[in-house]
């Protein structure tokens, strides 16, 4: 373990180490078919496809369908990301139009 990142590492072929690839479990939480709620699924894939290419899984929970699941993420507003995996826990509210505060609400460095 990388004390300094907290991540896992395996052993390259050269004698250097390479982090395990971490695979980001993320919930959006939204009220219908709305342009916000639609905003922010967009901008969400599009955050992704660039930054975690290959490395998420989006799930939308949609509260209009099922109001209860919104208590077991603690939502209090809509719409609102949840990164489950990897822990801790991290939420981002809005329509995730701001591509930069959405990344360090997530904790992702993004690809230079």
């Amino acid at each position: 373990m990388n004390h300094r990142t907290g991540m896992k590492e395996e052993k390259s072929g050269k004698g250097g180490r390479k982090p395990k690839t971490e695979k980001y479990e993320l919930r959006l939480y939204v009220a219908g078919q709305t342009v916000k709620s639609l905003n922010a699924f967009a901008n969400l894939k599009k955050i992704c496809d660039t930054h975690l290419a290959g490395k998420y899984r989006i799930e939308v929970i949609d509260l209009l369908k099922n109001p209860q699941l919104a208590a077991g993420d603690q939502i209090l507003a809509i719409p609102t990301l949840v990164r489950t995996l990897p822990t801790p826990i991290k939420k981002v509210i809005g329509d995730l139009s701001n591509t930069v505060r959405v990344l360090v609400g997530l904790d992702v460095r993004p690809d230079a």
